[in-house]
């Protein structure tokens, strides 16, 4: 796992983008549950850092208003679209990310 950022970093119901080993990651705070996924949304590769964050833990693409479950990346509208999330893990105020790349 990584160093991303602070959890003080990111707001709540609000997100930071970082890069983590080269990836783009989108690190989104949602009833202080922290949450990473990628940045483009799987549908179109609209960039998702000027997305909304819904509660319970979703996602909403600003360009055709997909929405993800940041738990899972499934879609709710259209399940071929799946979202890369990434493991995290909270040490303290340090947020860590596990990035997997696909092959």
């Amino acid at each position: 796992m990584t160093l991303a950022a602070k959890v003080s970093d990111i707001p709540e119901g609000g997100k930071k983008l970082v890069e983590v080993e080269g990836t783009e990651v989108l690190l989104v705070k949602v009833r202080g549950t922290i949450y990473a996924c990628e940045n483009e949304c799987p549908h179109q590769g609209t960039p998702l850092a000027g997305s909304m964050v819904k509660d319970p833990g979703l996602l909403v693409c600003p360009r055709h208003g997909y929405r993800f479950d940041l738990a899972t990346g499934e879609c709710r509208e259209f399940p071929e679209y799946t979202l890369r999330t990434w493991p995290v893990e909270v040490r303290g105020d340090e947020v860590h990310v596990e990035v997997t790349r696909e092959t």
